[in-house]
């Protein structure tokens, strides 16, 4: 049955004879005085580990005798003073010319239409180096996960187109004349509900039943995604040989030690017993980290102004449309209202997105990170701070804020004497959708034509500031000036790939209850980016520096934290924004006949026009003497008319069991998930045990032999003598399941490696 399914799915996987597998060898720290235990060969370090040890000196390397100017070195600096123009490593031969790396890369990794197969991630990680090929590795497996995700919420969603006309609410507002309250003060004049028609029809979509499914489904989904993800994360770590990795053994940043060169006092790194200078506490980590927040609240305080703009905006037009009379105002108009806002909300995003990025990396060079994994990480959580503001505040607006503190027609709750945004009869659901529809979808269309578009044109440009009689022996060039006509990958290049996709992620998670269709539009996106992606960094951009990490980094903390938050705003949004508890409660505790006949009249209060301030009375006379608006209020004529019924009450502590309930149940089955899958597959950590004994056996080995004087099997030139790397010769991947047979000094040992 195995072999089967397997045989099944052989169309994604990648050609052996195109992508043959990588052999893997006995590895251990590399030091040049411990050289007689490695094999030396001309490809003992690849050409990505070349570039990153020649990027390191040159970063460090000081160009001044003098000690006047502590900045006085790096690459970086010359590069800045105009003195060098460009500094990388050059990419491997060219794109049409077959038999070199970057062309087999280009046609079969970057190839769209290979979209449906797996990624040569180990080519990948040998090209450009640990952190973009964790990268292109993580994306793929989160591309894939998104499958069963899409499947589930296309068939939520068809199920609703299915269903819409069996749902009675629905069908009474289409039907039934009913007077609805001015929508606005004094200008505005009384309305039909029937001209909500396509609203509420449109809303079913995304409030049904199927909606409460879905929403446990992903919540679910997104914790088995996290736990999956470690797994995969620890066969890749292992197979790249960054199990020990530590951040410790990392480098101080050159920056970091410059600001430090007059600090006196030292302190030993416990890993490399080496000496690091201390930046005081008080003196310059302290005011550091007090600017960088009080910066940063500043710019979120800007970004919820801007949410306040778009609110403004929507009031405005909305009563603008009202004033033209009766047959304005109507499902299109609320949408186009909606479908505007979200559109100027989104070039907003757009525009702060550029000044978050270049203030919260001054900032962060504030704080004095001593690596430059710390300094990424903090640089990353700051800005994903400030998007999550930036993206989600206006949505937070409508899921939580608008329309649940309005009061009613003769008492509304104004905010500098103007009436506060209100929800249509059916609830905000439908807007929250648009909302983030069109944030979600144009800010991926928006990115993606950036992305694609903006290295062209630089491309096009470099091209153009070559004279042109020298552009005709182009294909005559060295290879170095091909690509210093190419645009240069900035270091933190993969920080805004990261970021677009954990935004992603966000959406996909946290308000997937109001949108279903997340998923399926997340999975088209990503498959198509992943090798847009590709092509980007083979065509238009230089090669980058390669740089070893150990994982992604706190981007798997954000994605964590991410999915825990997502349970909680998904309970409150069934519970609060969603018309399924008040509905439910009708169904089992009003109805006779347990069924919805009647919810739209019993969820519509009545007000007796003549209660009207004069200051706000509708300028309309028409002989209406009564307007309904949607809340659970005592009718005029009774002895507490306008305040709350006991069903409002009844209804409030429905929705608030519903979240207790819908959290606790949704935690403990992610509880239970997390504690049936370990994070790392137990035959992996057999196998790491069992090398790292081997490796071990091996170095003691060959210091007794050197110890004894065994000069035939320690001179440099014999490669009987190097137990490392050669002698450690498997496949990436056993496809078979069978054991790998390895030699270890003429013998034969055999243990289970097909990880």
């Amino acid at each position: 049955m195995t072999d089967c399914v397997s045989r099944l799915f052989n169309f994604v996987r990648l050609d052996d004879d195109i992508f043959p597998p990588k052999n893997r060898h006995f590895t251990a720290v590399y030091s040049r005085d411990k050289d007689y235990l490695f094999e030396i060969c001309e490809e003992f370090f690849t050409s990505a580990i070349r570039a990153r040890i020649v990027d390191f000196i040159l970063r460090r390397k000081r160009f001044k005798s003098n000690d006047t100017d502590d900045f006085a070195f790096g690459i970086e600096k010359l590069l800045n003073e105009g003195v060098y123009a460009a500094a990388y490593p050059i990419h491997e031969g060219d794109l049409r010319t077959e038999g070199n790396e970057r062309s087999l890369l280009f046609s079969q990794w970057a190839a769209v239409r290979n979209f449906y197969k797996y990624q040569p991630l180990d080519y990948v990680k040998d090209y450009f180096g640990v952190k973009i090929g964790l990268y292109f590795a993580w994306l793929g497996f989160y591309t894939y996960m998104l499958i069963p995700a899409s499947i589930v919420g296309l068939l939520c969603f068809f199920y609703a187109v299915a269903t819409i006309n069996n749902h009675p609410p629905s069908h009474d507002i289409c039907s039934k004349n009913i007077t609805m309250c001015p929508l606005c003060d004094h200008f505005c004049n009384y309305w039909s509900l029937q001209e909500t028609c396509f609203h509420a029809r449109f809303t079913y979509l995304v409030d049904n039943p199927a909606t409460i499914f879905f929403t446990a489904f992903m919540s679910l989904w997104a914790a088995l995604f996290l736990e999956m993800w470690k797994r995969y994360s620890a066969e890749i770590t292992h197979r790249w040989d960054l199990t020990g990795f530590d951040i410790q053994e990392e480098h101080p940043r050159p920056q970091y030690l410059a600001r430090l060169s007059h600090i006196k006092k030292k302190t030993v790194n416990i890993v490399t017993k080496t000496l690091e200078p201390r930046p005081p506490f008080w003196r310059m980590r302290v005011p550091g980290v007090m600017i960088s927040l009080s910066s940063v609240f500043l710019l979120v305080t800007m970004a919820l102004v801007a949410v306040m703009g778009v609110i403004l905006y929507r009031m405005s037009i909305l009563a603008a449309l009202s004033i033209h009379g009766d047959s304005v105002i109507t499902s299109y108009a609320i949408i186009f209202t909606s479908t505007t806002a979200a559109f100027i909300n989104l070039i907003c995003i757009m525009i702060f997105n550029q000044i978050y990025a270049r203030v919260a990396e001054y900032l962060t060079e504030l704080e004095l990170q001593r690596t430059q994994t710390e300094f990424d990480d903090s640089l990353t959580l700051k800005i994903y701070l400030l998007q999550f503001i930036n993206y989600y505040s206006s949505i937070f607006y409508i899921a939580f804020f608008k329309g649940k503190m309005v009061g009613y027609p003769g008492d509304y709750n104004r905010v500098l004497g103007s009436r506060q945004e209100e929800c249509s009869p059916g609830g905000c659901l439908l807007e929250l959708s648009v909302q983030l529809a069109i944030i979600m979808v144009g800010k991926q269309a928006m990115n993606t034509c950036m992305e694609m578009f903006i290295p062209l044109l630089w491309k096009w440009y470099n091209m153009l500031t070559v004279p042109e009689h020298q552009r005709e022996a182009h294909n005559r060039w060295p290879r170095w000036a091909k690509d210093f006509r190419l645009v240069n990958f900035d270091p933190r290049g993969l920080f805004p790939e990261y970021l677009e996709m954990v935004l992603q992620y966000g959406f996909v998670t946290i308000f997937v209850s109001s949108f279903p269709l997340a998923p399926f539009f997340a999975f088209l996106n990503n498959v198509f980016e992943m090798r847009l992606d590709a092509k980007k960094l083979l065509t238009h951009f230089r090669r980058p520096i390669p740089q070893r990490v150990k994982d992604i980094g706190i981007w798997f903390k954000i994605l964590d934290s991410i999915g825990k938050f997502a349970v909680i705003t998904n309970a409150f949004i069934i519970a609060f924004t969603s018309n399924f508890i008040p509905e439910l409660v009708y169904r089992h505790v009003v109805s006779d006949n347990n069924s919805l006949e009647g919810f739209l009249n019993h969820s519509l209060a009545y007000f007796d026009v003549n209660d009207y301030p004069e200051k706000y009375r509708p300028s309309f006379i028409n002989g209406t003497m009564s307007c309904r608006y949607p809340d659970y209020r005592n009718p005029p004529g009774t002895l507490e008319e306008y305040k709350y019924a006991p069903i409002f009450w009844h209804i409030l502590a429905a929705r608030l069991a519903f979240v207790v309930v819908f959290e606790n149940v949704v935690c403990v089955i992610i509880m239970f998930i997390k504690w049936i899958i370990p994070d790392m597959p137990f035959r992996l950590q057999e196998q790491i045990r069992r090398e790292a004994y081997v490796t071990n056996e091996l170095i003691v080995e060959q210091e007794l032999r050197r110890a004894r004087g065994d000069t035939e099997n320690t001179s440099s030139s014999s490669p009987v003598r190097s137990p490392l790397r050669r002698m450690y010769s498997e496949p990436a991947r056993s496809k078979n399941g069978h054991d790998v047979r390895f030699r270890i000094n003429g013998d034969n040992e055999e243990f289970p490696t097909s990880v």
